[in-house]
């Protein structure tokens, strides 16, 4: 019986990887959930899956939690506070750790399982975004197995050989003849919305994703292309991918997560219904596979179609791809200003295509050296937000 824990296990990530342990009961058993503040779906979960530990970040969630579970006379012990949950995600107990927890507060939490030598299913973009270099040294020093369980990280790594991925660098690409990466994005549900409109976008039209169901953030993310820009980042990190090597394409299907190209002229790609839960059961059972429950995809009248982005359209996406060129600090502040401008995008303090002229902002203010620690990482989040929520207070002036 192999033993998980969730960071993050009342979100999406966290509850597809639920799913997918539902269905193999046998096979593996939660350790630990941890959360935020969604009390109720916290005390469901314990409830089923009757975990050793649970934890929130929220103290009076936790509170909550506490008291419901005990009424219930289940014995999970309920702690609070991101310290509590760092140390959770470090406990020795736990044969996996997935790192689900959206936002730059997933980061201090997935780096204390890296400590701690897990084998780690990220889902959790920030980790690279924010310190690449760093937390891949950190994954090698404390020979830390990092699989990726977004579909389209997971989807290259399941097109490149065996021997490949366990030694992923910049001489493995030559060596096993690998020559550019092609991450795909289904464009959002603005795709094909006259540009001229956009500025007049509300948050419900931006988070009703037309193939995904996704978290409010992540779905404006998509929207505006910058998940795509994010994950740009998170390739290079993860597969140490050369400059010029990575190139992003719309597929509005979503049917086909991403593709390798190779020295002779060959295109890999890994296709499958657009289900979180497959890229999740190849990281649990990696290098086997087991079900997912998620069915086959039917190629009956089935049509697939790919275009490059517009970057007029998708700032956003240009900013990500220019702030990989310069370095961890860009892109550690793109990070942060994104996530304070989705944020006042959603509460309806600023316009849609403003996010973009946030970020572009905040890049252009942004003067601090590279970092150089984790902590230094964190200076710079908060750096970037702090300049952010000035951009913002002068847009809404």
């Amino acid at each position: 019986m192999q033993m998980v824990t969730i960071l993050g296990s009342t979100g999406s990530v966290g509850t597809s990887t639920l799913r997918v342990l539902r269905e193999h009961t046998g096979r593996f058993k939660v350790f630990a959930l941890t959360g935020n503040a969604n009390m109720e779906r916290m005390i469901a979960q314990c409830a089923e899956f009757r975990p050793r530990f649970a934890a929130m970040a929220d103290s009076r969630a936790a509170g909550e939690v506490r008291a419901a579970l005990a009424a219930m006379g289940l014995d999970t012990a309920v702690c609070a506070g991101n310290a509590v949950i760092a140390e959770l995600a470090a406990c020795g107990e736990a044969d996996f750790v997935v790192a689900g927890i959206a936002g730059a507060s997933g980061l201090l939490p997935t780096v204390a399982a890296l400590r701690a030598g897990k084998r780690i299913l990220l889902a959790n973009k920030e980790s690279l975004v924010m310190c690449g270099q760093l937390f891949m040294d950190e994954a090698r020093a404390h020979r830390s197995r990092v699989i990726p369980i977004d579909s389209e990280l997971s989807a290259i790594f399941q097109c490149v050989s065996p021997r490949l991925q366990r030694a992923m660098g910049r001489s493995a690409w030559d060596r096993h003849g690998l020559t550019g990466i092609v991450l795909t994005g289904s464009g959002g549900p603005l795709r094909t919305m006259p540009l001229a409109e956009l500025a007049q976008v509300t948050p419900a039209q931006a988070c009703a994703h037309p193939v995904w169901p996704m978290g409010r953030k992540i779905s404006v993310d998509s929207a505006t292309m910058m998940n795509k820009g994010l994950e740009y980042i998170e390739a290079r990190w993860l597969f140490d991918a050369p400059a010029g090597r990575i190139e992003v394409m719309i597929h509005p299907q979503a049917v086909v997560h991403s593709m390798v190209r190779f020295v002779d002229g060959s295109v890999i790609s890994q296709m499958g219904l657009p289900d979180m839960c497959s890229p999740i059961a190849f990281g649990l059972a990696y290098p086997e596979r087991i079900s997912a429950g998620v069915p086959p995809l039917d190629f009956d009248g089935l049509r697939l179609s790919f275009a490059r982005p517009d970057l007029v359209r998708y700032p956003c996406l240009g900013l990500a791809i220019d702030a990989c060129a310069t370095g961890q600090a860009a892109t550690t502040a793109l990070n942060g200003a994104n996530e304070t401008a989705v944020a006042a995008f959603l509460r309806s303090a600023i316009r849609f295509t403003s996010i973009a002229d946030v970020n572009r902002q905040v890049l252009d203010e942004l003067a601090v050296g590279e970092p150089r620690s984790f902590d230094d990482v964190i200076e710079i989040d908060l750096h970037a937000q702090r300049l952010a929520s000035r951009a913002i207070a002068r847009l809404t002036a």
